[in-house]
């Protein structure tokens, strides 16, 4: 019995010792270790083309193979940081992958780098800060890495010690306007107004007559609300640089703030006349007041001079005759915008964005002819366009030329490539429509259909197919069911939603269609949906909301025969 009791306490006392040992490090033979590496390789490839997922999907490959490799865990955690939609869960996952690399080799310069970035993005300043100070023990003397340990001090909250980096780097590489600037962001984060403006005047009185360094000095006084003080370093410095630009933006922004708008006016037009101002700064400038002028409804002709006097100095810039054009286009100045954008292509004529924007604004000034010429000088340029080509298609239906509709989206389908079938359900759609318009019903249910075939869930052919019924009260069961998908596609589409109130009143449920018709109408008042807004409000006995609603579609449609006999004479539904 002893001899037994002894042998167990023997086992016992063998396993005690294992169980305080830890488990044998996974040891990973030469070839895994290397087809790690290998498939490493590859997945390099895929970040060099910011596929992230193809990336990440290797890598975890090679890490489940060599799960010891700290390159490979490096990069896994990036990707988790990168990917789209991640999580806080995964970006915390990622940060621990990096540190396996970080902590094995602190003195990769790029790896450390974007390990200290991720860490102060992602809320951890304190590991962020300890990764650049490793990083600069072992590079000294690199002056972006100094930067950095000056800029993550500021994030810890340690201003002096930022400051003190500040003032290293100026000994080590020379005194420069950002490192003022870092000091004085520090000075700031503590209140200390005297120890900003004392860091201001240490770098003026190197250069006392630098225009840029006068400049940040009267900025700094205007921080502080020393307005005196800032006019006075201000007019020093256009004292030094009498065409410097920049001056007249800065006095605009006093002036601005203390409410003087002619005085602010004329500092605007002295910095869009200002010769040492470039041209992006001068269109910066303006943007920026046309914005506040706009804000304002401000009808004035005061934009229109600014931009005729930075056209007299500037008169070849086609970026002036852009924007000129797209502000005219807000105020629905077509002809105006037109004129402008010819200006920009006659100077860029490869423009592409430009000869397109030409095309739609003669649409919507309802020049279709001219609107075709455009596009068949635009296609000169760019022979491959497809929009162009059905721009010209639109054109000739909004013509009624539908036969010449139909010819050049034959054309279009022809060039349009054949796994596309999103664009040539489109295309064939609009083959349907002018079928439709030319009263050949079997050729526009077979366009309509066939669209549906090639693209199932073609909101628009859904649309347009089940609105060509609706007109026709044909299967008016399956209209409905294609209206209503179109709409779950698309739900804030005004045209569905008409589509589907007509869709409705074709059924003869004029409650339902009252229901759609109004939140199509909240949507877009467009004249085509305020007249079936009337036509269904009449049938729902509202027959003065009904001409009300024609009289305000005929407003803008002023042309139209059936609109002006429903409101006229009030008997077209009697009849």
């Amino acid at each position: 019995m002893k001899r037994h009791i002894a042998i167990l306490m023997i086992v016992l006392v063998a396993l005690t010792a294992m169980a305080g040992k830890k488990p044998a490090p996974k040891v990973i033979s030469l070839a895994d270790q290397r087809k790690a590496e290998y498939i490493f390789m590859e997945a390099q490839k895929y970040k060099l083309d910011d596929n992230f997922d193809a990336f990440y999907d290797l890598l975890t490959y090679a890490h489940e193979i060599d799960s010891t490799n700290t390159a490979i865990s490096f990069y896994m955690g990036m990707c988790l940081i990168k990917m789209n939609n991640t999580t806080k869960e995964r970006c915390e996952q990622g940060l621990a992958l990096m540190k396996k690399h970080f902590d094995a080799q602190p003195e990769d310069l790029y790896e450390t780098t974007f390990y200290s970035d991720a860490n102060m993005q992602l809320g951890h300043p304190d590991e962020a800060l300890r990764a650049l100070k490793l990083l600069n023990e072992r590079n000294p003397n690199r002056l972006e890495l100094q930067v950095r340990l000056a800029e993550a001090y500021s994030h810890t909250g340690d201003y002096a010690q930022s400051n003190a980096t500040y003032d290293s780097i100026a000994t080590l590489f020379g005194d420069a306007i950002q490192i003022t600037a870092g000091k004085l962001n520090n000075y700031q984060s503590m209140n200390d107004s005297t120890g900003a403006l004392n860091e201001m005047r240490r770098l003026l009185n190197k250069a006392p007559q630098n225009a840029d360094y006068n400049i940040a000095m009267s900025n700094l006084f205007q921080h502080y609300g020393m307005t005196d003080s800032a006019f006075y370093y201000i007019d020093r410095a256009q004292e030094y640089e009498p065409d410097n630009g920049a001056i007249y933006l800065v006095r605009a922004r006093y002036y601005q703030e203390a409410g003087d708008s002619v005085a602010y006016e004329q500092q605007i037009y002295n910095a869009l006349t200002a010769e040492q101002l470039d041209v992006d700064s001068k269109l910066g400038v303006l943007l920026s007041f046309i914005r506040e002028q706009l804000a304002k409804e401000d009808t004035t002709q005061r934009i229109n001079n600014l931009f005729t006097a930075l056209i007299q100095q500037h008169p070849h810039e086609a970026k002036i005759h852009q924007l000129y054009s797209e502000y005219l286009y807000t105020l629905k100045d077509y002809k105006g915008a037109i004129e402008q954008l010819g200006y920009s292509l006659d100077v860029n004529p490869t423009d592409a964005d430009g000869w397109r924007n030409m095309v739609i604004l003669n649409m919507m000034d309802d020049n279709y002819p001219a609107a075709i010429q455009v596009s068949e000088k635009a296609l000169e340029y760019n022979p491959d366009n497809l929009d162009l080509y059905r721009y010209v298609a639109g054109c000739y239906h909004q013509m009624k030329e539908y036969g010449k509709a139909i010819e050049m989206y034959e054309k279009i389908y022809a060039m349009t490539d054949s796994t596309d079938l999103e664009q040539r359900a489109d295309i064939i759609t609009g083959m349907g429509d002018a079928y439709s318009e030319l009263q050949d019903t079997t050729r526009a249910i077979e366009c309509y259909q066939r669209a549906l075939e090639l693209d199932p869930a073609n909101s628009g052919a859904l649309n347009n197919y089940a609105y060509f019924l609706a007109q026709r009260s044909q299967e008016l069961d399956k209209a409905e069911r294609m209206a209503a998908l179109a709409l779950k596609y698309d739900p804030d589409n005004a045209n569905f939603i008409d589509t589907y109130a007509w869709v409705f009143f074709a059924k003869k449920d004029y409650t339902k269609a009252l229901l759609y018709i109004k939140s199509a109408v909240e949507k877009d008042e467009d004249n085509h949906l305020l007249e079936h807004y009337g036509d269904i409000l009449w049938f729902n006995d509202e027959k003065e909301a009904a001409v009300e609603q024609w009289t305000k579609a005929l407003e803008t449609d002023p042309d139209n025969e059936l609109l002006q006999r429903k409101v006229k004479d009030k008997t077209y539904y009697e009849e």
